[in-house]
């Protein structure tokens, strides 16, 4: 149950009953009021405030003082949630909570339990969250793993929010990148036995020292038996051999990261069985290709020209964007990326009936996303509405005040893999877990801290605080209480009622990171909490005070412990009971 949005709606109704009491005694010209209630920055103005008043002024042609005061004169707070309201400035109403929406908070957790926080604005649709899909020609690199983290976090979030999620992992393990592994790899195999000047590694090729290793895997299995074998043949093997390498360590990699995906879809079974052929006619069939220089291409700017205008572009503004066709299949009859992108998303909005496509991808796919939803669009798929993409900006790796910019084992970027060797996997979550559209610096030194500068170790510490907290209590023959065992009412010191009103955003939280697809709203939200309590453990003391008191007080810090494991639990965090 979500108490504080429940309260904002409580406030709107209880102030449109006193405005139609009000315009029946003629102190209000209209009934008809509007405005919004939201939490002021300084809870001394009260816990919610409402601006009617002055929203209203315009409309009823009165002073927003006197409309509020006019409000007030009919406002009966009478068995609400609300023990007082006060105008304040130009006519804002300030609500201040009562001891029964303390209660309810308290009791909501009570009967919800693990379910509390939970929320239902998905109404059960199906949402597929594709994040990660690496290509499987090398280690995952930062950029996967905080695409990972980002898109295992959604689609915890999305499942609280009330909707049916689907997690897949897109393998490119067919297309112009697989020929370009295979090609490397063979050519690393050739030098292994004539030289270095035997075979030249292609320039757009794979240089990594990963592609030596898999040459050397390839040579021990099979010798020197594929050195006079027919090109295709040697490619077809070796890149069967690096794709059945690279992507169970990938599989390996992301389990060891806390991932787990529904399915591992092949792009290659798209091609195998027809599917996408079978897409790239269907645009034929619906007239938006035309073939020239031998290839088959999209009618893409024209189909985004038509999008554009109905999205009240000018045509002058549409000429600026400078709009190109695509190609489907080349002139040697091979199918692009593109295409193979198209049939794959209608593989998830048509065949398998997602209600909606959600897509984690690198900032460097801006210009992919147009594109990719006007190919729907023309398939009669909604592609405008039906796929969402989030694009996520990169990764700077840090260890204090320098950068770190390569692995020494690859010769790359640091991998996933090295990460993980460094790092524990919750802090890794915890600092990838951020706005997906701003840059992050991971500081290795910070991430690996045991002290509260480590944002991550600060939240574990408070739910690990709080476990030892029951254990020391339960020895002294306290079990934490049922709710209909304590007496909430008692409950009135400021750090109580900061730390309940915290416990009651979760919902509110839950909601909120599911409607802007922003996880990073529970890192925040759960370094909140921690604070909160570490406040409430310094300056309430539950072992030793009055027994009503500390039966609430040991039910409160429950809750807290309850609350605080679901949030690291949607982020993929363990909450630990000791540190």
């Amino acid at each position: 149950m979500n108490l504080i949005q429940s309260a904002k709606d409580s406030i709107s109704e209880l102030l449109a009953q006193a405005a139609r009491r009000a315009a029946e005694k003629g102190t209000l010209p209209s009934a008809e009021i509007a405005g919004l209630v939201e939490i002021p920055k300084n809870d001394a103005n009260g816990d919610f405030a409402a601006n009617h008043a002055m929203h209203s002024a315009r409309t009823l042609h009165m002073a927003p003082r006197k409309i509020a005061q006019a409000l007030a004169d009919e406002l009966s707070l009478e068995g609400t949630w609300f023990a007082k309201m006060e105008i304040a400035g130009p006519g804002f109403m300030n609500f201040t909570l009562g001891d029964r929406w303390y209660r309810d908070v308290l009791a909501a957790i009570s009967d919800e339990k693990d379910r509390y926080g939970r929320v239902d604005i998905g109404k059960g649709r199906k949402v597929m969250v594709e994040f990660v899909s690496a290509n499987p020609t090398g280690p995952m690199h930062l950029g996967n793993a905080r695409g990972g983290v980002l898109g295992d976090a959604l689609a915890s979030v999305l499942e609280e929010a009330g909707y049916n999620v689907w997690r897949e992992f897109y393998v490119n393990d067919a297309g112009n990148q697989i020929e370009k592994f295979a090609q490397s790899i063979r050519c690393r195999y050739i030098q292994l036995f004539r030289g270095e000047d035997a075979a030249v590694l292609p320039e757009d090729g794979y240089h990594g020292d990963d592609i030596r290793e898999l040459a050397e895997k390839f040579r021990d299995q099979y010798g020197d038996s594929y050195l006079d074998r027919p090109e295709q043949e040697c490619l077809a093997a070796m890149a069967r051999f690096g794709l059945d390498t690279n992507i169970p360590q990938m599989k390996k990699d992301l389990e060891k990261y806390g991932i787990h995906y529904d399915k591992w879809f092949l792009e290659s079974s798209l091609h195998e069985s027809g599917f996408v052929a079978d897409t790239v006619q269907r645009l034929a069939d619906l007239g938006y290709t035309y073939e020239k220089d031998g290839a088959l291409w999209l009618k893409t700017s024209e189909i985004l020209r038509e999008a554009y205008r109905k999205q009240g572009k000018t045509d002058e503004q549409i000429e600026k964007l400078e709009l190109k066709d695509d190609v489907l299949q080349r002139a040697n009859g091979y199918y692009t990326y593109f295409a193979a992108d198209i049939a794959y998303h209608r593989n998830k909005l048509e065949t398998r009936g997602f209600d909606w496509a959600i897509n984690i991808w690198g900032a460097d796919h801006h210009g992919h996303v147009s594109r990719l939803k006007a190919a729907l669009d023309a398939l009669g798929l909604d592609g405008e509405n039906r796929l969402t993409v989030v694009l996520m900006q990169l990764v700077k790796l840090m260890r204090g005040n320098e950068v770190v910019r390569m692995s020494k084992r690859t010769g790359k970027m640091i991998s996933l893999s090295n990460l993980l060797d460094e790092v524990p996997v919750d802090s890794a979550r915890y600092f990838f877990n951020s706005k997906a559209e701003s840059p992050v610096e991971f500081d290795l030194d910070l991430a690996v801290r045991n002290d509260g500068e480590n944002p991550v170790y600060y939240v574990k510490y408070a739910h690990a605080r709080i476990c030892t907290m029951l254990e020391n209590l339960r020895r002294d023959g306290y079990e934490v209480p049922a709710f209909e065992a304590i007496q909430p009412e008692v409950l009135r010191m400021p750090e109580e009622r900061s730390l309940i009103k915290k416990l009651a955003e979760f919902p509110d939280e839950i909601a909120s990171a599911a409607q802007d697809l922003d996880t990073s709203r529970l890192n925040r939200y759960a370094k909140e909490l921690a604070g909160d309590f570490h406040k409430f453990y310094t300056d309430c003391r539950v072992k030793g005070a009055e027994e009503s008191l500390l039966l609430a007080r040991l039910y409160l810090s429950d809750a807290t412990r309850q609350v605080l494991a679901s949030s690291l639990r949607m982020i993929g965090i363990k909450a630990p009971q000791k540190m």
